[in-house]
């Protein structure tokens, strides 16, 4: 446990830590990547080059300092960050390296104000987060370790199939290279890709599992990003596999991980919302394709919010869910309908998701909200949510990237 004045300390240097925070984030990754170049094939190029990395890290700081007398509030935070360090291979021997630069930071942001005392408190507030990240993580290992099919580290997958979706996207179907048994998984959850690019340097991709378990073969569905700038490598990753990995080729693949999930079996019969935009779908997809799988007596909603249909992905898969299950209803909108699209039947709606098409479609007081997509447009259904006043408790979400707050309007 901290030590009072441990607490203390850390409570009272929390508005000057947040007024810094950026940039105290920002000196940490420059002074890590310089002094410990090999941590920095575990972050995304883009994302740094974004600065959401960095605006994610401070969150969590922030986060952390705040509720620095009652850590247990963090346990959804911790359980993220755990997941994504087994998702990459983070191991115990590099969370020193993480606290000396963020210490190192601190110092040279924050000047003669950091002072030894201050330093101390820190080191000692992050020395216990690490604790507790480690225990976690070591369970993580060991679950994934244990299970039938189960792994730690990067298992070779053939590309058995390779299909189509959009203008955009591409799944890949992933079999075993080992022709072994493979683990099973919740819905929700993520692969790791690793690729020895031949000519830029990356970091591993998370993609989501875009079907229901089935103990054959794992599909990502992967969305073509164009690159940012010529400095920032973004979509370097997804451009390969969009154009040079074929059926047959090997992939490096680590487990299953990821906290935002259902599992049918834990379903109660409660509506279920799924609010897809653009590629968002994959999670969502893979949670409703297995409620269904399981003949659950859950009501399910599917919203899939596109530009169009040119870049509308897994659309027949939900129709299929529609037409296996009375119990599911679609309903897709795009924001940048082609002509005729609405008369002929390719969206229900015309525009961006309001309050009010929802409160027409969705039972809002009783159901759970499962939502993933751009940022836009994740911020605009946690707007809707708030103001129909749905609790907290029913909304979960997951981000493509370093996780955000989500910034809403009203």
């Amino acid at each position: 446990m901290l030590s009072a004045k441990t607490i203390q300390i850390v409570k009272e240097i929390t508005p000057a830590v947040a007024a810094n925070a950026e940039t105290i984030t920002t000196c940490f990754y420059k002074r890590m990547f310089a002094g410990n170049p090999e941590v920095k094939a575990y972050f995304n190029a883009a994302h740094q080059h974004s600065g959401g990395q960095q605006r994610a890290l401070a969150g969590a700081i922030c986060a952390y300092f705040t509720h620095i007398d009652n850590p247990a509030v963090l346990g959804p935070a911790v359980e993220l960050i755990a997941q994504k360090h087994c998702s990459l291979g983070i191991q115990e021997d590099q969370y020193p390296i993480v606290g000396k630069h963020l210490l190192d930071a601190i110092k040279e942001v924050m000047g003669d104000a950091a002072t030894p005392e201050i330093i101390d408190a820190v080191a000692e507030a992050y020395g216990f987060l690490a604790e507790v990240c480690v225990g976690r993580e070591a369970a993580i290992y060991q679950e994934l370790r244990e299970q039938p099919g189960g792994w730690n580290g990067y298992r070779k997958f053939e590309v058995a199939r390779k299909e189509t979706e959009s203008s955009e996207v591409v799944s890949l179907y992933l079999k075993a290279a080992d022709g072994n048994p493979i683990a099973d998984y919740l819905p929700g959850q993520y692969l790791t890709v690793r690729v020895d690019h031949p000519t830029t340097p990356t970091s591993p991709r998370n993609y989501s599992i875009s079907d229901k378990p089935n103990g054959e073969y794992y599909r990502i569905s992967v969305k073509r990003e164009s690159a940012l700038t010529e400095n920032a490598p973004g979509g370097v990753i997804s451009n390969y596999l969009h154009d040079v990995v074929q059926v047959g080729d090997q992939l490096e693949i680590g487990p299953p991980c990821g906290e935002f999930t259902l599992d049918p079996e834990q379903q109660d019969g409660r509506s279920v919302v799924f609010l897809a935009g653009g590629i968002g779908v994959t999670p969502l997809l893979a949670m409703a394709k297995a409620l269904v799988a399981k003949k659950s007596s859950t009501p399910v909603y599917f919203l899939q919010a596109a530009r169009n249909s040119d870049v509308l992905a897994l659309r027949g898969e939900v129709q299929q869910l529609v037409e296996q299950n009375p119990l599911v209803k679609s309903l897709v909108m795009f924001d940048q309908a082609m002509a005729d699209e609405l008369s002929c039947g390719h969206c229900d709606a015309e525009g961006f998701l309001t309050l009010e098409t929802l409160q027409n479609w969705a039972p809002l007081t009783e159901a759970e909200f499962y939502f993933c997509g751009p940022k836009p447009f994740m911020e605009n259904v946690m707007s809707i949510l708030n103001l129909a006043g749905v609790p907290e408790s029913r909304i979960h979400f997951e981000f493509f990237g370093p996780k955000q707050e989500l910034v809403t309007a009203g």
